[in-house]
């Protein structure tokens, strides 16, 4: 009988511990990486600027030492380190501030670092002290497009758009 009670025990036993791991509770899932902006507005901004084909386009030369705090905040930029960029795009505006190539690069990583209201001033600035036609021109009133766009003003985007369109001239047809 002794056999009978033991197995009888063990049985009862292994019902018990399947009961009770069929009660446990999953572990909750692992969190997942947040997922990547639909929407890239510096992206968008160079864009514009690389699809502004002008006959006008200008390029002003520029101090070396400007243009090497312009190339070595790019490299930190494609390496995400936006605040390093900031830094030294800043440091190039002490030295060349009414530069409108520089204040739209630091419009640019304005935006990145979430300063948007920054961002705007600085687009405006740069636009005021630019060309106003061209790449450039495209890429400062993009800017204020995506920043109006993101403060949900379609009103605003809306005017920048038809100011956008203004940075275009078209050539003269030769044939």
């Amino acid at each position: 009988m002794s056999y009978l009670v033991n197995t009888a025990r063990s049985g009862a036993l292994l019902v018990a511990v399947a009961f009770f791991a069929g009660c446990a509770t999953p572990p909750p899932p692992a969190p997942s990486r947040a997922a990547a902006p639909a929407h890239d507005m510096v992206a968008a901004i160079r864009a514009a600027g690389d699809r502004e084909s002008s006959v006008i386009a200008v390029n002003p030369l520029g101090d070396p030492g400007v243009t090497g705090l312009q190339d070595a905040a790019r490299v930190d930029a494609n390496a995400g380190r936006y605040a390093d960029a900031g830094a030294k795009l800043d440091q190039a505006l002490k030295l060349s501030p009414d530069s409108p190539a520089l204040l739209q690069d630091r419009a640019e990583i304005a935006i990145r670092l979430g300063d948007f209201s920054g961002a705007e001033k600085l687009a405006h600035r740069s636009w005021s002290l630019g060309p106003k036609l061209g790449p450039l021109c495209a890429r400062n009133w993009q800017t204020i497009v995506e920043l109006r766009l993101h403060a949900r003003d379609e009103a605003g985007a809306a005017t920048a758009r038809k100011w956008l369109a203004q940075c275009h001239k078209a050539g003269v047809p030769r044939y």
